[in-house]
């Protein structure tokens, strides 16, 4: 006989769920990757770099001079120089004693001597040594994410590897998760974690049981199955390997979540439906991924929303926004399409405490494009 998953008659608040799955939960131990491997991932400590570049570099093929002895020079009046004057290509290091770079139709060469045709200045067609990476300077800071900017720095400055944190995210999807999956795992990629992918193969207990493995992962997290429905089983599967801490959250969309451990793991349990499924991974997943990856606090953007947000006291409920005119504008609120999740540029979860927003409130909202 085939049991249900039933919610609790209340509905466990957002914030109740969010501590007691994160307690105990600790950065992981940093890694050595390579820098291919390193995008995304969170820096640890990070070593100061070199100078870059180590010493003047001409920036132009042209001819190295020092800028104090042009001074005069022309068409009309050439100046004849007592030495030839040496060539330098763009990338090469200047001359000892030389302070710029003149074009090769600046120097007349045709007659017994070298003749200049023009003044310059200091600096003029180089590249100061330590201009591109100051001595002394972090590639980036302990907490950031590693931007491919990042990189090109440390491509630049000679660097292998990078000292990162990146949770090991091991995601199981139970048949019928559909598109939910590869977004969820893209996501968790985007934002540090190395992510296992597993099939669940059933969507009964037993089934789903097999494949809730937390060796080895620092965070498993189950895709659909958290329902209600006849066929929803995840919570119980859960509970046969590890601890339900609850199951039914105060959240609009995604109050069939579950969260829970096994041994000390934590897992949670998202919905099956993409507007459900992003949703706790902003209210549950993402705070529990950036505490792992010792990430520093997400950037958010304070602006007035421009039309009143309502919502249900006692329910916390994720609402889409988009900036225009220097203002929040709201694109949904507890019911999410995909449209909306598309186009939104910052996620605002107004807590179970409040009733929405004024018009005109300032709010602090999380940027979902950093």
């Amino acid at each position: 006989m085939i049991t249900a998953q039933r919610l609790p008659a209340s509905l466990t608040p957002l914030d109740a769920a969010l501590a007691a799955v994160l307690r105990n939960v600790a950065p992981v131990a940093a890694v050595e990757l390579p820098l291919t491997e390193a995008l995304h991932c969170i820096a640890a400590e990070m070593p100061p770099l070199c100078a870059h570049p180590p010493h003047d570099v001409a920036t132009l093929d042209g001819w190295a001079m020092r800028a104090n002895d042009l001074v005069g020079a022309s068409s009309y009046a050439p100046l004849p120089l007592a030495a030839p004057p040496v060539w330098v290509e763009a990338g090469s290091a200047m001359p000892a004693g030389t302070d710029c770079v003149v074009d090769a139709d600046a120097v007349d060469i045709s007659g017994p001597l070298a003749q200049v045709l023009t003044e310059a200045i200091p600096g003029q067609g180089v590249r100061r040594a330590g201009s591109d990476i100051a001595e002394g300077r972090p590639l980036t800071e302990a907490g950031q994410p590693v931007r491919p900017r990042d990189l090109l720095l440390a491509h630049t400055a000679g660097l292998a590897t990078l000292r990162v944190r990146r949770p090991q995210l091991r995601m199981v999807n139970i048949p019928g998760g559909g598109v939910t999956a590869p977004f969820i795992a893209e996501t968790a990629r985007l934002a540090g974690a190395d992510v296992t992918r597993t099939e669940a193969p059933g969507r009964d207990a037993a089934a789903i049981a097999t494949t809730l493995d937390a060796r080895g992962c620092d965070l498993l997290i189950t895709i659909g199955g958290s329902g209600v429905g006849r066929s929803d089983a995840a919570a119980a599967a859960l509970a046969a390997r590890g601890e339900v801490i609850a199951h039914g959250i105060a959240l609009q969309p995604g109050r069939t979540a579950a969260v829970g451990r096994i041994d000390t793991t934590p897992v949670i349990a998202l919905p099956g439906a993409p507007d459900q499924a992003f949703a706790v991974w902003w209210a549950l997943t993402l705070p529990v991924l950036d505490r792992l990856s010792g990430r520093r606090p997400r950037e958010t953007q304070a602006l007035p929303i421009a039309r009143k947000i309502a919502s249900s006291v006692g329910i916390a409920e994720v609402a889409l926004l988009m900036c225009q005119q220097d203002s929040w504008t709201t694109l949904a609120i507890g019911d999410l399409s995909l449209d909306a999740i598309a186009r939104a540029e910052a996620v605002l979860i107004v807590p179970g405490s409040a009733e929405g927003f004024a018009a005109g409130t300032v709010v602090d909202a999380y940027m979902l494009r950093e």
